[in-house]
């Protein structure tokens, strides 16, 4: 079983302050893989597709999430689907075996009416600036919470995802002279270039 509270020194640092989202990312991360019974991707073994948008509160959930499971940008196995949601969708890529887990709204509610909320971040203070004896009973709260009272684990399906297959071809862009992967490159005259190189180019940018 994954303990969520075995990950929340190392996801603080990574993330690099203190506040509920993240570690509520743990929590659910933590429910998924227990609910699979898979362990944390050493490589693309599990891939996580997390329902967060942009610019919209506790998008820190998503590095909870990826200290948790292993799924990472680097490595290729998240993916942001932009619902403006915080839910995620573990796969186990072998066997297709997903769970779809969420916070609960009670308990995503709860946190946006303390003072974390409306006397910091809603007005505009960082993070990493509100004072320690305000965040940390709240950190506290969603790492120690018992799980029926802060998520809903769904039933497990299948969702089979195609093969992945990464490329190991190059080229060097014959304008900027870096190195770009061969599906990215665009015919330029006769040259071959990449993406941003062709678009100044075609004036694009």
């Amino acid at each position: 079983m994954i303990n969520p509270k075995d990950f929340l020194e190392f996801g603080q640092k990574f993330h690099g302050h203190k506040c509920p989202a993240m570690p509520m990312g743990l929590r659910v991360g933590a429910a998924a893989m227990n609910k699979l019974g898979v362990d944390r991707a050493k490589d693309g073994q599990i891939v996580a597709e997390i329902e967060l948008g942009e610019d919209h509160c506790a998008t820190c959930f998503a590095d909870g999430v990826q200290v948790i499971t292993g799924c990472t940008f680097g490595k290729g196995n998240i993916k942001k689907l932009n619902y403006g949601k915080w839910a995620v969708t573990l796969i186990d890529r072998a066997t297709g075996r997903s769970v779809r887990v969420t916070p609960k709204a009670e308990a995503m509610l709860a946190n946006k009416v303390t003072e974390f909320f409306t006397k910091y971040r809603e007005k505009g203070i960082p993070a990493s600036q509100v004072p320690d004896e305000v965040v940390e009973p709240l950190v506290q709260k969603v790492i120690n919470a018992p799980e029926e009272a802060l998520i809903t684990v769904g039933e497990i399906f299948t969702q089979k995802l195609p093969p992945k297959k990464d490329s190991f071809d190059g080229f060097v862009c014959d304008i900027c002279g870096e190195m770009t992967v061969e599906g990215y490159g665009r015919p330029l005259g006769d040259k071959k270039v990449c993406q941003p190189c062709y678009e100044k180019a075609q004036g694009k940018v």
